[in-house]
């Protein structure tokens, strides 16, 4: 299923949710029309938690059907609400916002080019998948300059040709440029979406619409 929706006026939805096959990870504050939206058209569980004591969950959480990647100051009670599902890997340090520095699926993860290759290599182990540290379209935080899931990867539509075939290189997806909200390259902050649906932010023109059901595979 797909959709535009925003969170309470805000059409970055990105920043707020992180989504899976699932589950989706949203803040207890999330008005119910927003997670009741999830469950409709993405088909998932909707964990409701803070992440840092914040409602910023998109970019503090990474991963994939076989782990989470979550920031290192999160709390023991938000820890606790989220290993009921998945396996947690903590990043600690500097670049500790998982969900801007990790753009991950079940098949590869791309990392902030500036992340130790020590801590890439442990990651992709962790998630068990192959790591490429890289920037797209020159935005070091790839977890918000692309999106991915199981169907098809969505770049920032600066993104260039060396950029897009380090990742065609490790994966067998469809790979694509795209911006959501009325041309904002950055399109992590504004969808969510797994292989069964999506939504975008409700600033999102149809023609950005057509693009991210082309390349995440929702075209009939």
């Amino acid at each position: 299923m797909t959709g535009t929706i925003d969170l309470a006026g805000d059409p970055n939805i990105g920043v707020f949710a992180r989504v899976f096959e699932d589950i989706a990870i949203v803040h207890p504050a999330a008005p119910a029309a927003f997670t009741a939206a999830l469950e409709r058209e993405l088909d998932v569980e909707v964990v409701k938690t803070s992440v840092q004591e914040s409602s910023i969950i998109g970019s503090l959480v990474a991963g994939n059907s076989r782990g989470l990647v979550v920031s290192g100051l999160a709390t023991d009670e938000e820890l606790a609400v989220l290993s009921d599902y998945r396996d947690i890997f903590l990043l600690e340090g500097s670049m500790n916002a998982a969900g801007n520095v990790i753009l991950a699926n079940d098949y590869v993860a791309a990392v902030h080019p500036g992340m130790p290759v020590d801590l890439a290599e442990e990651i992709g182990l962790f998630l068990s998948v192959p790591v490429i540290r890289l920037s797209l379209g020159s935005i070091k935080t790839v977890g918000m300059a692309g999106f991915a899931t199981n169907r098809g990867i969505l770049v920032h539509p600066r993104a260039n040709d060396t950029e897009i075939a380090s990742i065609e290189r490790v994966v067998d997806l469809p790979v694509g440029l795209g911006s959501v909200n009325m041309g904002s390259g950055l399109v992590g902050t504004g969808l969510l979406a797994n292989s069964k649906g999506y939504l975008a932010g409700s600033a999102t023109t149809g023609i950005e619409l057509g693009r991210i059901e082309e390349v995440l595979g929702f075209l009939e």
